[in-house]
């Protein structure tokens, strides 16, 4: 059994890298991955990411300082799934640091924390709460076979009409898959071609 502790957070990993996905891609940002998921997903690539050990947790002002010597501007939250745990503590200490705060989600758990920029990225494993359709600032859709496509629509149609939409290709499926993700963007122009670049330049 894992025990929480109160102002320390479970990190699988940190690190100063580029986003790749998304509308941010190309930018710098400082990702802080949170151990826990339990989502399921088959093709997860980071699965080690699903079980949470008692050595990985330090201290939010541990994680704080991280931050300030990375000099980044944005920060991205992930995982795991990361509203597995309370982020309001992490969110009040990083938001006086002058950075945005971007956390990557299947919407599985409730929301915690304030958040400039929430990237939804559903699955068909578990279900997602209904309060993510209507405050995500980005709808990432990720594509594995050819019944993904209608599901992607079916899920833009529940998300607010500011939300970005993004398309992407399951990293293991992108050789086979990519020109019919092309095809459905140019069909449906109100997705945009999410393409993972830190796969390409083999960066974290």
């Amino acid at each position: 059994m894992v025990k929480r502790i109160d102002g320390m957070l479970p990190v699988m990993e940190q690190f100063y890298t580029l986003q790749g996905e998304g509308l941010y891609s190309g930018q710098a940002a400082y990702f802080i991955r949170l151990s826990g998921c339990d989502v399921g997903c088959h093709w997860c690539d980071v699965k080690e990411s699903w079980q949470i050990e008692d050595k990985q947790f330090i201290s939010i002002l541990s994680i704080l300082e991280r931050v300030a010597a990375s000099n980044a501007r944005i920060v991205v939250v992930t995982g795991g799934e990361p509203f597995t745990h309370d982020l309001s503590q992490l969110c009040l200490e990083l938001s006086k640091s002058n950075v945005r705060l971007h956390v990557e989600t299947a919407g599985v758990y409730p929301i915690t924390g304030h958040w400039d920029w929430i990237c939804l990225s559903p699955k068909k494993f578990k279900p997602v709460l209904e309060e993510y359709y209507q405050q995500a600032n980005e709808l990432k859709v990720v594509i594995y076979n050819q019944s993904d496509f209608e599901w992607a629509e079916n899920q833009a149609k529940k998300t607010n009409l500011n939300a970005r939409l993004f398309i992407q290709a399951e990293w293991s499926k992108e050789p086979e898959i990519s020109m019919s993700l092309v095809t459905f963007v140019k069909n449906n122009p109100l997705w945009t071609l999410s393409v993972q670049i830190h796969k390409y330049l083999a960066i974290p």
